[in-house]
């Protein structure tokens, strides 16, 4: 009888993290589901097979044994993706302190793989479409969120240097199930009527379930220290915002505004924002990386581990279904 696969996840109650276990609980590996103590687990009860261990990647005391030796797997997806200026000292320590601890502990449990899944935006901003052999620059990039994912990068290559044998997924703008926080915002803001001009840029979007295909494949078959691009269908971002109007049964007009009007509008919003209790719907940093076009190929992913993207409004479908499911529509 063949064992079943272990699996090490951080970020186990993250948008990423829960379409991964789903996808490892389908093919039957046995998931070590890393998370905070106040996170909220009520998902991960919907998963059998899923062992749940408490820990923080920012401590590395609290990783200690945690990853059992010879893992098959350790899946990193654990990430701050925040755009604002406020959260700019936890994501560094989240993003690249936890990165660089994560990385040492599968070191020395001899983890067998490690799979870190960044994002397009480590390469930094580019013309054009990004591949696998474009140079990275993000870590030169004033935005703390593309800098902190290159510098994640940066982490997992030392440990490679050190013997970890670890794969870098890069996905694009990742839209699906489970999503709260990411561009769930967007949902709620269309409906709620709160979205009139959205920044002019554009880029590559990917389907969670696929990215999460794409890292089990990573794991069994990625090469060991290469990057692969998840990217997919493509669209403007106020394509994307018409097409959840769509979805939502909504007409709603929505158009591309000039970046510096946006940008004074955020700097009140950041403003205001906190008086009342709340982020802000819309930051700085987020006006000027959306003002941007983050295009990549997916054409390597496609070729060594199988990736298949979908339209982008299969995905904006799954994600409306399942915050309609979730109560959060």
């Amino acid at each position: 009888m063949r064992l079943a696969k272990t699996a090490f996840v951080t970020g186990a109650t993250g948008f990423v993290g829960l379409n991964l276990i789903e996808a490892l609980h389908e093919q039957g590996w046995h998931v070590i589901a890393l998370h905070r103590v106040d996170s909220d687990i009520s998902v991960l009860h919907r998963f059998r097979n899923v062992e749940r261990v408490v820990g923080d990647i920012t401590d590395m005391r609290s990783l200690k044994d945690l990853i059992p030796r010879h893992v098959d797997c350790v899946f990193h997806t654990a990430g701050n993706t925040s755009l604002w200026v406020r959260a700019q000292v936890e994501q560094m320590k989240v993003n690249v302190r936890g990165t660089r601890n994560v990385a040492r502990a599968a070191l020395e449990a001899r983890a067998k793989r490690f799979v870190h899944t960044s994002s397009i935006v480590a390469y930094g901003l580019h013309g054009g479409t990004i591949t696998e052999e474009t140079p990275t620059r993000g870590s030169a990039v004033p935005i703390n969120y593309i800098r902190s994912k290159a510098l994640s990068e940066r982490e997992v290559r030392r440990a490679i240097s050190a013997g970890l044998k670890a794969v870098i997924l890069n996905p694009s703008n990742i839209i699906g199930r489970y999503d709260t926080s990411s561009w769930a915002r967007m949902f709620r803001l269309v409906q709620q009527g709160r979205l009139p001009a959205v920044p002019p840029g554009g880029g590559s979007f990917c389907h969670a379930r696929a990215v999460a295909l794409a890292q089990i494949a990573a794991a069994e078959r990625g090469q060991v220290g290469h990057n692969y691009l998840l990217g997919g269908a493509q669209a403007s971002y106020v394509g994307l915002a018409r097409a959840i109007a769509e979805a939502l049964g909504l007409r709603r007009r929505i158009i591309a505004m000039h970046p510096g009007i946006l940008s004074a509008y955020a700097r009140i919003e950041e403003w205001i924002a906190p008086l009342f209790g709340r982020e802000p719907d819309v930051t700085r940093d987020a006006v000027a990386l959306l003002s941007q076009n983050l295009y990549c190929s997916s054409r390597k992913a496609e070729r060594e581990l199988g990736y298949k993207s979908c339209t982008l409004d299969e995905m904006v479908r799954d994600c409306r279904d399942w915050l309609r499911s979730a109560g959060l529509l």
